[in-house]
């Protein structure tokens, strides 16, 4: 049990009045249930209903009617530019987060990734800046495994080998 307010539900806009407002990286917005200490020193716990991907919701409504508003950390990434659509699809085939611009994509920094891409052609910048990447194609937020929706699709491949469903 605890005496901290709790967040159950999210909040899909802002509301008049902020009571604080927390600050986390991309992995950290993916969350279900941990304390949280907003960046005026308001702690809180969330507590939501199952994992959820923290861009696609506004802010946390605490029980006791109080607001805390979510925003997306600085965090070091790499601009990549060149041949967009194929170097696109080796960073999706390696199932990494990608952020999609008109005439750039951009990756957090991971050297592996990175020697890829330069070895592809890329032109690499790192940056500093808040990291939200594409959504899934099967639904709103981040793709944590899918399910192309009946037993027909057991056992199918996507093309690229080795692949695992979570």
């Amino acid at each position: 049990m605890t005496d901290l307010p709790t967040a159950r539900h999210l909040l899909p806009g802002a509301p008049d009045d902020v009571a604080d407002t927390v600050v986390l990286d991309y992995d950290a917005r993916l969350m279900r249930r941990k304390r949280l200490v907003g960046q005026g020193g308001l702690a809180f716990l969330v507590d939501l209903a199952e994992v959820t991907n923290l861009d696609d919701h506004w802010g946390f409504a605490l029980d006791d009617g109080r607001a805390v508003a979510v925003e997306a950390a600085a965090e070091d990434l790499i601009e990549v530019r060149g041949d967009l659509p194929r170097l696109a699809w080796h960073i999706g085939n390696r199932h990494t987060p990608c952020k999609m611009g008109t005439d750039h994509l951009a990756i957090r920094r991971d050297h592996v990734i990175e020697a890829m891409l330069v070895h592809l052609g890329a032109d690499l910048t790192p940056v500093t800046g808040p990291f939200r990447p594409e959504g899934g194609a099967y639904g709103k937020g981040r793709t944590m495994g899918h399910d192309h929706g009946g037993p027909d699709h057991a056992g199918h491949d996507h093309g690229n080998a080795p692949h695992t469903h979570a």
